[in-house]
């Protein structure tokens, strides 16, 4: 079974891919070459133009100015504090409903854990069922395997108490689940009711002309010679 030295491994290990990923998202945003995958909003309502028409090549494909760098994840207290319709108007809907996630993730877990580590730990910790059955039986446990339900005996009473835990934790979860979809399907509704009608809030637009000409041109391309050959 897993032990204490197994679990701190695999928690350095999900830490340290997620502070890799954060890094690599951050430092890829302040790069030119990603500028209109990052901030497609601002290119759509004109306050960010490309960098890359004009400049040395080095420019308009690296940031180079080091100063970016040390204050790289500011952006991150700034969209936390944000007011979610100003998030909105600066970065999108998509964007409101993607943070709206994380937060729902903490109303979530935050409480679940409160209440596992106030009321099952001591419950499963109490109990010496593993300590009976490696006396009789050729049983591997660790200490971490304690806090576990594995530690309390067959028909014990003590088993109630993760049977309502288990109801109550899926009542919060689909609580918090209901009322967030609805915050979000109204933020939709206020969002499309408040912008004018455009196709973009219906289908995928492509934005680059010269590419949408050289596609109609291979299209045209193709079924001319499939005609043909046929």
């Amino acid at each position: 079974m897993a032990t204490l030295a197994d679990i701190t491994v695999s928690g350095a290990i999900n830490l340290l891919s997620a502070f890799i990923f954060l890094l690599a998202f951050a430092i890829l945003r302040l790069q030119p070459l990603n500028d209109r995958v990052y901030f497609p909003k601002w290119y759509l309502k004109g306050v960010r133009g490309s960098p890359s028409r004009s400049g040395a090549l080095v420019r308009r494909v690296l940031n180079l100015d080091f100063r970016s760098y040390i204050r790289f994840l500011n952006w991150m207290p700034d969209a936390l504090k944000m007011p979610e319709p100003e998030l909105i108007d600066h970065a999108g809907l998509d964007y409101a409903v993607y943070l709206r996630i994380y937060l729902m993730g903490l109303k979530i877990f935050v409480p679940i854990t409160f209440l596992a580590l106030a009321i099952l730990v001591p419950v499963n910790y109490t109990n010496n069922a593993l300590v009976a059955v490696k006396m009789v039986a050729n049983v591997t446990a660790s200490d971490i395997d304690k806090l576990s339900i594995s530690n309390i005996p067959l028909k014990s009473q003590r088993l109630w108490t993760h049977i309502v835990m288990a109801y109550a934790f899926t009542f919060w979860t689909c609580y918090v689940l209901l009322r967030e979809y609805e915050k979000v399907a109204l933020m939709r509704l206020q969002f499309l009711s408040l912008e004018s009608r455009r196709l973009d809030q219906f289908t995928v637009i492509y934005g680059t002309q010269e590419g949408l000409v050289q596609l109609q041109q291979d299209l045209k391309r193709e079924l001319i010679n499939a005609i043909y050959l046929l």
